[in-house]
C-alpha cells in the first residue's frame, strides 16, 4: 500500500497506535543493538543511578514510535529524515506492560518534490517522552 500525495493533506491523521513495551522488548533490543548498560535490564542498577526502574532504550523508543508512519504508508524506505527530542524515559516496570501510545499529523506538504513532513506525539501514561519529533516522508504521485 501507497499513500498518494494527493490523498492527503495539512491536518491529516494517521491512524494512533499503542505499542506495550515489556522487559523482554528491551532485553532483546540490547541483543540487536549491542547497548547493554544495565539501565535498560538490571533493576538494581537503575534505581541506584536515580531511576525509578529500568528503561527503555532511547532509540527503541524511537523506532517504535516512528512505526505509526511506517504502518501508514506502508514503505519503511518512504521516510526520508526523521528527528526527535526525548524530554522522558520510558519506564518499564515488570509488572506489566508499559503502552507507549503514539500519534501522528501531517503539518506541511511540499509538492515540488511530493514530500510531507508529519509530526509524531509519543507518550506513556501521563507523560510526553518524545517532542519535537518530525518525520520527513516521500509520497507516491
Amino acid at each position: 500500500m501507497s499513500v498518494r500525495f494527493a490523498d492527503v493533506s495539512v491536518g491529516t491523521q494517521l491512524p494512533a497506535q499503542t505499542f506495550p513495551l515489556e522487559r523482554v522488548n528491551l532485553i532483546r533490543y540490547a541483543g540487536a543493538s549491542g547497548d547493554f548498560n544495565p539501565i535498560h535490564w538490571n533493576q538494581q542498577t537503575a534505581v541506584a543511578v536515580g531511576l525509578p526502574d529500568v528503561i527503555a532504550h532511547g532509540m527503541l523508543t524511537m523506532a517504535t514510535a516512528v512505526r505509526v508512519v511506517t504502518d501508514w504508508l506502508g514503505d519503511p524506505g518512504a521516510v526520508l529524515d526523521y528527528k526527535v527530542r526525548f524530554s522522558k524515559p520510558v519506564v518499564v516496570t515488570a509488572d506489566a506492560p508499559t503502552p507507549l501510545e503514539v500519534t501522528g499529523v501531517v503539518r506541511s506538504m511540499d509538492s515540488s518534490d511530493q514530500t510531507a513532513e508529519i509530526q509524531l506525539t509519543a507518550s506513556v501514561p501521563g507523560q510526553t517522552v518524545l517532542t519535537k519529533a518530525r518525520v520527513r516522508v516521500r509520497l507516491a504521485s
